[in-house]
């Protein structure tokens, strides 16, 4: 019995051991998975990445920042990390991990070096295993001043002219990623006051204002830009940011709130400033509401600035084409650009961080008879380029020579 008994135990103590073991070697995979993808995120964090993404390939894993618009890559992954890398990820951002068929989405506010990031994190089923996009989100307030967003001293100008005006619809264009939403932001921020009545509809809502009603979009229980918009023209507002006109209903009512006392941002995808005012009727908004409710559009691309760590400044000769370029667009006799050699701040790549170039198209009368005239974009910028409109691409060669950026930057993005 006591033999037996004895047996008993030591099985049961063997058992107890290879448990244990087993266990030890769960959280020690556990915590390698953890820890890889807080490395990840921290370096993103710290590297100034706006977005991660992992990618499943048929060898690995590969691993990749966007860091200034351009993809560079970081880290690969032997490609049984795939699956526990990706769940941890999705487990962080509250996402099913046993949906592996279905693209999702999830979110989640992280802590990195003491300041507050929001990642947006989006899986894609591929063939080779889920895609996730992880959008890093800055929180903090000091990023949304007016002062920071890159406009030349005569561009603020007019910028902070249009924002306070009383009423009417306020544009800001561009593809994504292009700053709009910043933009929006910087100018509630600067306009808002305990007087004034600001709320928001937004999908989703990037940053937390203070003082500010914002509201987020809900597609699953039917709250859409639309429906949440007819509400809250009903809740007494001087102020409506909309994060974007997407159709045709939602375009039709901003217009027709800014024609009843409100003042009305959003923003909308253009090439430029000018052609904001078609798009709207082309989206089935009547050219008289249009031409009576826009007060202005503001147009923006962002350009990588110059590494200030490895700058250097040189002179063009006047047979290189950035010389034939600059004198066929610019009338200055001495023409001085920059360029970086790159160094370790840089990663190597010259640039480091990205201004915006921007375009600010004060709606006059006469633009507003062309339109209802029927006039196409390229008669209306004509107009406007008459009126005093700086292009985005002058804004960008103006950057340039103030060695802010590169010409060959200028002219990739516009």
């Amino acid at each position: 019995m006591y033999a037996k008994s004895n047996q008993y135990n030591n099985e049961s103590n063997s058992k107890n051991e290879i448990t244990s073991e087993l266990e030890n070697s769960i959280t020690l995979e556990d915590m390698s998975i953890i820890s890889i993808v807080n490395d990840i995120i921290s370096s993103a964090v710290r590297k100034g990445a706006s977005d991660i993404h992992i990618e499943p390939t048929e060898e690995d894993l590969k691993i990749r920042f966007r860091i200034d618009g351009m993809l560079q890559e970081y880290l690969g992954l032997p490609k049984e990390k795939i699956l526990p890398l990706v769940s941890r990820i999705k487990l962080i951002g509250q996402m099913d991990i046993a949906e592996r068929r279905l693209p999702q989405d999830g979110r989640v506010q992280i802590e990195v070096e003491e300041n507050k990031i929001d990642l947006r994190i989006s899986s894609l089923p591929t063939i080779f295993g889920e895609k996730l996009l992880v959008r890093i989100l800055d929180k903090r307030q000091d990023l949304l001043h007016i002062s920071k967003l890159g406009f030349s001293k005569i561009q603020l100008e007019r910028f902070k002219e249009i924002i306070n005006y009383p009423y009417g619809l306020i544009l800001v264009t561009g593809p994504t990623g292009s700053g709009k939403t910043t933009t929006l932001y910087a100018a509630l921020n600067y306009i808002g006051s305990i007087h004034k009545n600001i709320i928001t509809i937004e999908d989703p809502v990037e940053y937390v204002l203070k003082g500010i009603n914002q509201v987020q979009c809900n597609l699953k229980a039917g709250l859409d830009f639309s429906k949440g918009l007819r509400s809250i023209v009903r809740q007494d507002p001087d102020i409506i940011m909309i994060g974007e006109i997407r159709d045709q209903e939602t375009a039709k009512i901003s217009v027709r709130s800014s024609s009843t006392g409100h003042l009305v941002f959003s923003t909308l995808h253009t090439n430029n400033a000018t052609s904001a005012l078609n798009r709207l009727v082309n989206m089935g908004v009547e050219s008289f509401l249009v031409a009576s409710s826009v007060m202005a559009v503001i147009s923006q691309r962002l350009v990588r600035k110059v590494c200030p760590s490895c700058k250097e400044s040189y002179i063009p000769e006047k047979t290189s084409p950035e010389f034939i370029f600059l004198s066929k667009k610019h009338t200055k006799h001495e023409i001085k650009l920059a360029y970086a050699t790159g160094c370790s701040a840089c990663n190597y790549t010259g640039f480091k961080g990205r201004i915006a170039i921007q375009e600010v198209f004060k709606v006059s009368a006469n633009e507003r008879k062309l339109l209802l005239n029927g006039a196409d974009d390229e008669t209306i910028k004509k107009s406007a380029l008459n009126n005093g409109l700086i292009t985005m691409e002058q804004d960008g060669i103006t950057k340039a020579l103030e060695g802010i950026t590169t010409l060959s930057e200028v002219i990739r993005i516009t």
